[in-house]
């Protein structure tokens, strides 16, 4: 389980003001660059000479390197422009979103690690990013399949197969056909 220092300070809300919105979005960028490391590798104080912002802008956004790398997702997952998907509602539109989020899990070895580690805990602020980033999943694999249950089952393999990949089970071509096969497999259902 991933721990976190319960004395660190309450991660601020996404910034409303437009130069605000410009530093919080540098900070992403330069942090997506560190999420292709592992967890351990991210140093806020990099991200934050990266991107040009103050260390104590980029500690009220984001406390934590945890909190980084799940803002960093949460942003990425918002970012899938899922209506506009060819044939919206087929097994290639479906294959599509549930392929490009099984990359993005699986080349960014620091994102995974806080999505694999971390714990639902009661008013904590991984807590609320994990929810968030589970609802945004759901909703834009749901647009794709039309169904929330077929969503779940297929964030699930998702959420196994880039473990198969991790622990060389799989290699990246058979966990893509097998992902292939079941949005095949649930879109015929």
């Amino acid at each position: 389980m991933l721990e976190l220092n319960s004395e660190l300070p309450p991660m601020a809300a996404p910034p409303t003001l437009p130069r605000q919105q410009i530093r919080y979005a540098r900070i992403l960028d330069a942090a997506a660059g560190f999420a292709r490391k592992g967890l351990d590798s991210v140093s806020l104080s990099e991200v934050s000479a990266k991107a040009n912002v103050p260390l104590g802008t980029l500690y009220r956004y984001f406390p934590s390197a945890t909190h980084l790398m799940l803002g960093l997702y949460r942003k990425q997952l918002g970012e899938l422009q899922v209506g506009s998907w060819p044939e919206s509602g087929t097994t290639h539109s479906l294959a599509g979103v549930v392929m490009e989020i099984f990359h993005m899990r699986l080349m960014q070895p620091a994102v995974e690690q806080c999505l694999s580690q971390s714990v639902y805990a009661k008013d904590k602020d991984t807590t609320v990013l994990l929810r968030e980033i589970d609802v945004i999943a759901e909703q834009a694999v749901t647009v794709a399949s039309g169904d929330a249950a077929k969503s779940r089952v297929l964030l699930l393999t998702v959420s196994g197969l880039v473990q198969a990949v991790r622990c060389r089970r799989l290699s990246l071509f058979e966990a893509e056909e097998d992902l292939k096969k079941a949005c095949s497999l649930l879109t015929r259902c």
